[in-house]
């Protein structure tokens, strides 16, 4: 593995001043994961260094790129769905290029169908490219042709790409790149590679930057945060990561996703009870709760093993809060598969999950899986799911009434005059306050809730 350093590209830069009248406007949209979001943070800053400034719509756009996401078949039904609708844009606007990037472009059936069906599509490049963004982009004004960038194989980690965020409080800051697990589901490991971890080095000067520009709530992107540091000539671990991290002096706080329950450790959780900084809260997708799922899946642990940590955790910090991913109806999953995935619920009791219906992705093992389950049956599972849900967290809101918590002020509430803040555990509250408040740490107390809001008071 490679550490590269970007360098602004005057070429490509002289290219977009030659070939527009005025300065080009860039329209972006990321869909999918937060790792999708910050590539997409990434490819704004990119075309920002070569002229492009960036527009809130596509159709006063001189530029549309759309940052795509394959873990789901209805994600990609999306995306054709609005690449669909810039042909009118780009029949207006001839000089307009259009871009198509992300997991979905390192698909070869994906590509071959923007080659055949969408001919005004201009770009399409894959989740290793975005550095050589410029490039692509001289070479199109150029030849006027289109251009089809596939980087399978391209191990190089690029570091120091300019950026241009999309909050100016809360960033997301990858820690490494692809995954080797290969659940037989997903689809991720086919699209963004192997593993690859940035050098430590690299990962606390662009911390520490984030803090001392006054970034507050700073997450670490990973297909597997507890997998950082294989290949690396350092011998750290994620754990030894955050507690590098941990000891920068500061206001903020630090999340991270996503956590796979193979390797999270003891020392992990640890690690989050001796720190000032890291949030009371993780994110442990378990996917089933039934052992011959999870043995289907590939996921290499067993409920035993998933609890065990739980229950860990729960004893070092009695006020730790989980989230999860659920798929229900993997191929032939039974009432009783399905009733051990709710008891699973029931017992972590878990602040917030995401549901899925198990969709079938082509290249993965599941794909092959015979599946006599029907939809019908499949979406009253989730159903179930949620009604549980619901009353867990209604009863763990209820928990915390009365008690006054320091949360993050991120934006206005959905009623007039209210802003909503998020706790350390990520719970939101809702309370009576003015917009100077945004981005700032406040003091708060929970006075109730409703549904899964709290609600509360400055105090």
């Amino acid at each position: 593995m490679n550490s590269l350093r970007f360098e602004k590209n005057e070429n490509a830069a002289n290219a977009v001043t030659q070939f527009y009248a005025a300065a080009p406007k860039l329209y972006m949209h990321s869909f999918g994961c937060q790792q999708n979001v910050n590539d997409g943070e990434k490819i704004k800053g990119v075309l920002e260094s070569i002229g492009f400034s960036v527009c809130d719509s596509a159709e006063d756009a001189d530029m549309v790129v759309f940052n795509t996401c394959a873990v789901r078949e209805h994600a990609e039904q999306r995306v054709f769905g609005h690449v669909g609708a810039l042909k009118k844009f780009k029949e207006k606007n001839p000089k307009m290029i259009i871009g198509v990037c992300g997991c979905m472009a390192q698909q070869k059936e994906i590509v071959e169908k923007l080659k055949q069906s969408y001919p005004y599509v201009d770009l399409v490049f894959g989740v290793n490219g975005i550095d050589l963004l410029p490039d692509m982009i001289a070479e199109k004004l150029a030849t006027q042709k289109r251009v089809f960038k596939q980087l399978d194989d391209r191990p190089d980690i690029v570091e120091d790409m300019p950026i241009k965020r999309d909050s100016s409080f809360r960033a997301w800051l990858p820690i490494m790149y692809g995954c080797d697990n290969f659940c037989s589901y997903c689809i991720v490991p086919y699209v963004r590679g192997r593993e690859r971890s940035r050098k430590s080095e690299d990962i606390v000067k662009e911390f520490t930057q984030l803090v001392n520009d006054g970034y507050k709530d700073i997450t670490l992107l990973g297909q597997n945060v507890n997998s950082y540091g294989k290949g690396l000539e350092e011998s750290t671990d994620f754990s030894d990561l955050l507690k590098m991290l941990d000891a920068i002096d500061g206001e903020y706080r630090i999340r991270f996703m996503t956590s796979h329950p193979k390797d999270a450790t003891n020392k992990l959780i640890d690690t989050i009870a001796e720190s000032r900084h890291i949030c009371h809260h993780l994110h442990l997708p378990v996917q089933s709760g039934s052992d011959e799922m999870l043995s289907k899946m590939n996921r290499h642990y067993d409920v035993k093993a998933y609890m065990s940590l739980v229950q860990y955790a729960k004893s070092k910090m009695p006020e730790m809060t989980f989230s999860s991913d659920i798929i229900v109806g993997f191929p032939n999953e039974t009432q009783e598969d399905f009733d051990k995935t709710l008891s699973l619920i029931q017992e972590v009791k878990y602040m917030q999950l995401f549901t899925f219906i198990y969709s079938k992705r082509p290249g993965t093992k599941a794909a092959l899986m015979p599946d006599e389950t029907p939809y019908k049956v499949k979406s009253g599972r989730i159903g179930e799911i949620l009604n549980i849900q619901e009353g867990i967290v209604e009863t763990l809101c209820g928990e915390v009434a009365g008690k006054t918590e320091r949360a993050l002020v991120e934006g206005t509430g959905r009623e007039s005059g209210t802003m909503t803040a998020r706790l350390d555990n990520n719970m939101t509250v809702e309370f009576a306050g003015g917009e100077e408040l945004v981005g700032k740490f406040a003091n708060i107390k929970i006075t109730g809730s409703r549904g899964a809001v709290l609600k509360g008071e400055l105090a």
